[in-house]
């Protein structure tokens, strides 16, 4: 878990973690740590490879739509009333709100990019799962309610909304952007 995270914090390649840990609370931290997928032994090699495949190809897209710019120093702060509630640094994937730095997962991290990128902009769980996880994902969509809980629980200062019946968005008065 640890490597994974390490490796997370410098890089958005693809990580396929492989264990013989097959309990869902294993599979659900090593996917909230910052992998891409979780597979358990005994698997097939036409299994891994299928998987290496669609991660790889998932990357391949990011860095198409640009999602996976390295070289500039891209910050996104949302503010309110003069505050900086919340600073994201997407070169050192980093957060800090009110000035403190909070340490969050990649899933975090990627869903409060989305958000600081369009603020005001709701967006539906089915949007969410298909930016942050992938048109692939397969599981319930209420993976999106557990992540912004934490998300809410980690940055209890920033304006993140429930839209009843629809989904999420970051509510801001100003916003500041530098590249």
């Amino acid at each position: 878990y640890e490597f994974c995270r390490r490796i997370r914090m410098e890089s958005e390649t693809p990580i396929i973690m492989i264990s013989a840990r097959d309990e869902e609370v294993d599979k659900i931290l090593g996917l909230e740590l910052g992998s891409d997928d979780y597979l358990t032994k005994p698997f097939s090699p036409r299994e891994l490879v299928a998987r290496a495949n669609r991660a790889l190809r998932r990357w391949e897209q990011m860095k198409q739509r640009g999602d996976l710019n390295s070289s500039a120093d891209h910050q996104v702060t949302i503010a309110s009333h003069q505050s900086e509630l919340l600073m994201l640094d997407k070169q050192r994937r980093l957060v800090y709100s009110c000035g403190e730095e909070v340490e969050v997962t990649s899933k975090e991290f990627q869903v409060l990019s989305l958000l600081t990128e369009h603020p005001n902009r709701a967006f539906s769980r089915d949007e969410l799962l298909t930016l942050v996880w992938g048109d692939d994902y397969f599981g319930s969509d209420r993976v999106v309610d557990d992540l912004i809980r934490r998300i809410r629980k980690k940055l209890d200062k920033i304006p993140l909304e429930t839209v009843w019946g629809f989904g999420y968005r970051l509510r801001s008065t100003e916003r500041a952007t530098e590249g």
